[in-house]
């Protein structure tokens, strides 16, 4: 029986992996996280907004609220996740498959992070300096109108680096452990992070417990990311020698924790070593200047094509990532 589960987990969890890959997160289609992101948003007018608006602020309420509000949206997407899953395996095995496939899909976010991030370079490759502005401003944080052509291309590079652990591999893992349930369980704390984890007046108290639970969840897959991505930059370089397997590792012990997160520079690290370069440092949001250490030795200047690098070296590090957990749960259903 329980073979059995595994053995259809294992089908669901390659099969999701290679319809990510084709198809990406389609704009057309309702997302499972944009719900998720919708709810987080709606709590949060609920248990921040009306403290806002009538000018009544208190740290030790925010908190508590901040918390309450991070256990809601887990136990719902958790028991929606579940539901949906063991309903459709009720109903039939093949569509409960068909379910872990979609839903899997859903969870991964290689191919979507490789299309935005390839977007910035098509804009870098013609020239196009504000394009390329603008797309980067899709996909990250900070202040993009005034940067440089080296800027934007470091921006997109940092951006691949550091989602391929909180957007692939650690949503891969926790996948692969728990199904769907998990896995999706794992992208609502990160969304809550990412919508609610910022250090600022608004966010200090309410994201408090949002930001150190992400932390938690993201402990050991960033570490495990930047140790398969670090694989993957000595693969890499058996082919071509624009990746340094031991510059990666080398760098990844100097420079991991040269982040205000103990996680962000695990894969960011291995990343500006694999490349050789230096990234991080004091940057711009919403015209405030946020300063942060570098990251990795200048060994040469950024150049749009380090997008294409840090994407191939992405997508290798899921491809070794997927081959160990896979066969780890292969070994488990004999």
């Amino acid at each position: 029986m329980i073979a059995d589960i595994l053995k259809a987990h294992i089908v669901s969890l390659v099969l999701g992996i290679i319809l990510d890959q084709i198809v990406g997160d389609p704009h057309s289609v309702p997302h499972p996280i944009r719900a998720i992101g919708n709810l987080i948003y709606a709590l949060e007018k609920r248990f921040l907004g009306r403290d806002l608006v009538a000018g009544e602020r208190n740290g030790e309420k925010e908190k508590r609220n901040g918390t309450l509000l991070w256990f809601i949206v887990v136990i719902t997407v958790f028991t929606v996740t579940l539901l949906v899953v063991m309903t459709a395996y009720k109903l039939n095995k093949n569509l409960g498959i068909f379910a872990e496939v979609v839903l899997t899909c859903y969870i991964l976010a290689a191919r979507s992070l490789s299309r935005e991030s390839m977007a910035v370079y098509r804009e870098l490759q013609k020239g196009d300096i504000n394009g390329a502005r603008f797309s980067l401003s899709m996909i990250v944080g900070r202040d993009t109108d005034e940067l440089s052509y080296e800027e934007i291309t470091k921006a997109a590079v940092e951006t691949v680096a550091e989602n391929t652990s909180d957007g692939v591999i650690a949503p891969l893992i926790y996948t692969a452990i728990g199904g769907p349930v998990l896995g999706m369980t794992y992208k609502a704390v990160n969304t809550m992070d990412s919508m609610l984890g910022y250090k600022n007046e608004r966010y200090e108290n309410f994201g408090f417990f949002a930001a150190k639970a992400d932390d938690v969840f993201n402990f050991i897959p960033s570490r495990l990311s930047a140790l398969f991505m670090v694989t993957g930059a000595f693969v890499l370089g058996i082919f071509s020698r624009e990746y340094s397997g031991m510059r990666a590792f080398k760098i990844w012990r100097r420079d991991r924790y040269n982040h205000k997160s103990p996680n962000s520079a695990q894969t960011e690290s291995v990343c500006a070593g694999a490349l050789g370069l230096k990234l991080g440092g004091t940057h711009l949001y919403k015209g405030v200047p946020v300063e942060k250490p570098t990251i990795g030795d200048e060994i040469r200047k950024a150049e749009a094509e380090d997008i294409k690098r840090a994407g191939k070296l992405m997508f290798i590090t899921e491809g070794i990532t997927a081959i160990v957990v896979i066969g780890m749960l292969s070994l488990l259903s004999l």
